[in-house]
């Protein structure tokens, strides 16, 4: 992780870039990754780790009927989380987490491993579904944050 992290923290240093997150079953995990590389903060803005639906809706602002209709872990709700953090952060690049990270809580309609990664950056909005194979909670969180960090490498 931190080669990746390293790199990402000169290039958007370089270019006077700004990242934001807002985690949920990665707990702050992708905020470490960069906050842990010395100059982190010229380009970190805002870590929020929104692990219930209620900091969901409070923080992020993701519409209670949103999480109702979509559930916590679903493309709509990272979507709306994504944007919303967008606004609050005022980040260039903005990424959000939501998934199930395991071991328990997977239903056949949302399996272990089941990580939606949403990012903003300019107007440009990508959302990703991955279905990590692991069904250690740890090594899906590890591949979400490496995942997050190869999607911010490829936008810059």
């Amino acid at each position: 992780m931190n080669n990746i992290s390293l790199k990402i923290v000169k290039l958007l240093t370089k270019k006077k870039l700004t990242v934001s997150f807002a985690e949920s079953c990665t707990g702050g995990l992708l905020a470490s990754s960069i906050t842990s590389i010395s100059g982190s903060s010229k380009v970190f803005n805002i870590g929020l780790v929104t692990y219930s639906n209620n900091a969901k809706v409070k923080l992020l602002q993701v519409p209670k009927k949103t999480i109702t209709k979509y559930g916590a872990v679903s493309y709509e709700t990272c979507l709306s989380m994504v944007k919303n953090l967008s606004k609050i952060s005022k980040a260039n690049i903005s990424i959000s987490i939501t998934g199930v990270a395991g071991p328990n809580g997977g239903t056949n309609e949302k399996p272990v491993g089941l990580v939606f990664i949403g990012l903003k950056k300019g107007r440009r909005i990508i959302i990703k579904k991955n279905l990590f194979k692991s069904k250690q909670r740890v090594s899906i969180q590890k591949a979400t944050v490496n995942k997050s960090l190869k999607m911010i490498l490829n936008i810059l």
